[in-house]
């Protein structure tokens, strides 16, 4: 067969399975073949310029230029794009079984010089370090994927799906060995709305990066996705990856909006393996990624894992890699990460499990013993706080949570949430319904974190009684056990007699506000609902300014009369106390606000402008109020 046949009879092949939907499980062959044919019909050297679509396999093999042939190997590019790219191939060859006839010679006329496209959105996020050159038209569509994603949803489309991340685990991690005999893993991906090329990607580093041996299934969860690629496009999807790997993947799809630990939950129930891992569907997990988790649960059956996440940038798709933390949270329950303990820097051992107080929300458990302890609180909604009810379920009623080092996940953190653009009113409600379930005697503190009245709150975070039967039949220890020995790093506070907003009788319309930050000047400011203007009062006599802290590593604000000056300035309250400031004030609900030391009243003052300052001076009769009262102090009702 000539040269010409024998590419046509390629290009033909090609057809049949682009037209039968084949192409792309079978990239590596077909492409293969391309090159080959390409390679085998040359009279003499020639060079092979094609990119194809490298889809997801176990192996995660690839074409390999002859080896032989120095020339052809530096210039293939292998296995990078997807699908459309195989397609592209196609166009090429065509264009050399039927070449276009040459252009008549003629005289060579100059060009000018392109331009490059106009910046559209100058001050988006993700075009500060990505999409220089990009058109503009092209530019609109990555900005609007963007605000519709919360990540740069464009790129993540133009990416391979068994694209190479680097290995972030330590050294140490590499010497490690593991048990040939390790428990089954099933995998759930809970998602809604994220882009198809997200959720592919997801699938394919798992399958690429998990030992088929020990991987039984993975678990897709939709929680009533409205983008309509999740539809037919994922089923065409998930069927071809089952096609490789028969029965591997499994959809289930929720008929309205349940909400994160709903979807958790329903994939936990759906699992079948040993083991299960709930993680988030745009992530990509790192090589060696799950022997450490599966070895660590079947030494104890007991322990709740959580592997070391680095950042996927959401604007350039680039890995951060990020040390390793423990997962704590604050008291208004919002996670955050924490220095490692001293007792694990003391193992000098890199590669050993870190006690953590709280979890992420991903997760891996034995699947029985997750059953055991009640799995999910289904009665968390929308998003927030459902990892750290879980976390002190988890300590409080017989397991334990460790991260591990040498387990490693790549997690996008999406520059906003679309689906949920005020997350504030769902983990107030969220976080509530914890403290109300287990934090017994420190419950206020989240109250007061999040300035909503003890009793008569106006919040319905939802019944509770099954938990509560629960927790008594898991003999749990109480949540003093667990600031004691697993989270002593929270303080509470148990003289904070008067919270919220502050109000001066001169102008109610404005509250005593903490100022600009970076600074440590207060202001007064149009009242509103947000931390700045929350103000807490000890028995002690201090004024806590802004975010409820309460913590033994940081300190909170307090209001300070310098004394030589009549501006009143915000003080870290320890280290003001120990350089004897006046931070100690007396005031009564309705009456004036006078520091102990200077005996300089805390007043307001209307400046040229018509705005109002806070000031400190001979008192007079202003008057303030705050906006909640405890037990007998003040009187009860809020401004």
């Amino acid at each position: 067969m000539d040269r010409l046949s024998h590419l046509e009879a390629v290009v033909q092949q090609l057809r049949v399975q682009i037209r039968g939907g084949e192409v792309c499980d079978k990239g590596h062959d077909l492409v293969g073949a391309l090159l080959q044919a390409q390679t085998e019909s040359c009279d003499g050297p020639c060079v092979c310029d094609f990119e194809h679509s490298a889809c997801p396999s176990a192996s995660g093999s690839s074409v390999k230029a002859n080896e032989d042939d120095k020339e052809n190997e530096e210039n293939m590019k292998l296995a990078v794009k997807q699908q459309a790219n195989v397609e592209d191939t196609l166009i090429m060859l065509e264009d050399e079984v039927h070449p276009a006839p040459k252009a008549v010679q003629g005289k060579v006329v100059e060009t000018k010089k392109l331009q490059p496209p106009k910046k559209l959105f100058p001050t988006s996020v993700i075009f500060q370090q990505w999409g220089e050159d990009l058109p503009e038209a092209e530019q609109r569509k990555a900005q609007d994927l963007f605000h519709r994603f919360g990540y740069n949803a464009y790129l993540s489309d133009q990416l391979p799906l068994n694209r190479s991340i680097p290995d972030t685990r330590d050294s140490r991690c590499l010497q490690k060995t593991y048990p040939s005999q390790l428990p089954t893993l099933s995998v759930i991906l809970i998602f809604m709305d994220e882009a198809l090329s997200i959720i592919q990607r997801a699938i394919t580093s798992i399958i690429n990066r998990t030992p088929p041996q020990v991987l039984k299934e993975i678990i897709l969860v939709d929680d009533f996705s409205s983008n309509g690629e999740l539809k037919v496009h994922l089923d065409e999807k998930i069927e071809f990856y089952n096609q490789m790997y028969p029965g591997l993947l499994k959809i289930i799809r929720h008929a309205e909006r349940k909400g994160l630990t709903h979807a958790r939950n329903t994939g936990w129930e759906a699992a079948r393996a040993d083991v299960v891992v709930i993680l988030d569907a745009h992530v990509e997990v790192n090589i060696g990624w799950a022997e450490p988790i599966l070895a660590r649960i079947q030494e104890d059956r007991t322990v709740i894992i959580s592997p070391v996440f680095d950042n996927i940038r959401f604007d350039t798709f680039k890995l951060l890699k990020y040390g390793v933390a423990v997962d704590g949270f604050n008291w208004e329950l919002w996670c955050r990460y924490d220095p490692v303990p001293q007792t694990w820097i003391a193992l000098d051992d890199v590669t050993a499990p870190v006690r953590s107080p709280s979890i992420m929300g991903i997760l891996a458990a034995n699947r029985l013993f997750l059953g055991e302890i009640g799995a999910l609180d289904d009665g968390m909604l929308v998003y927030g706080g459902e990892n750290v009810e879980l976390s002190l379920r988890v300590w409080l009623c017989g397991g334990k949570i460790e991260i591990l080092p040498c387990s490693r996940v790549a997690h996008v953190e999406r520059h906003h949430k679309p689906y949920a653009l005020d997350l504030g009113v769902a983990l107030k409600r969220n976080a509530l319904r914890v403290a109300e379930i287990w934090m017994d005697e420190y419950k206020h503190m989240v109250y007061l974190a999040w300035n909503v009245p003890l009793q008569n709150s106006g919040v319905d975070y939802g019944d509770i009684s099954s938990k509560r039967v629960l927790r008594e039949k898991l003999k749990c220890k109480t949540f003093d056990w667990y600031l004691k020995n697993v989270y002593p790093v929270l303080k509470p506070i148990h003289d904070i007699v008067g919270y919220g907003r502050m109000k001066n009788s001169l102008d109610k319309g404005v509250c005593l506000d903490r100022g600009p930050v970076p600074g440590n000047n207060p202001i007064m400011y149009a009242c509103h609902e947000f931390s700045p203007q929350k103000v807490y009062y000890r028995l002690t006599g201090e004024f806590y300014m802004g975010p409820l802290v309460a913590e033994v590593r940081k300190d909170d604000l307090c209001l300070t009369d310098p004394g030589h000056r009549e501006k009143p300035t915000l003080e870290q309250c320890s280290k003001a106390a120990q350089n004897k400031l006046h931070i100690y004030w007396d005031f009564k609900q309705g009456g004036a606000i006078v520091n102990r030391d200077t005996q300089r009243c805390l007043e307001i003052r209307r400046e040229p402008s018509g705005a109002c300052a806070p000031v400190l001076q001979t008192c007079t009769a202003q008057a303030w109020e705050i906006q909640y009262t405890l037990g007998g102090w003040g009187r009860t009702d809020a401004l």
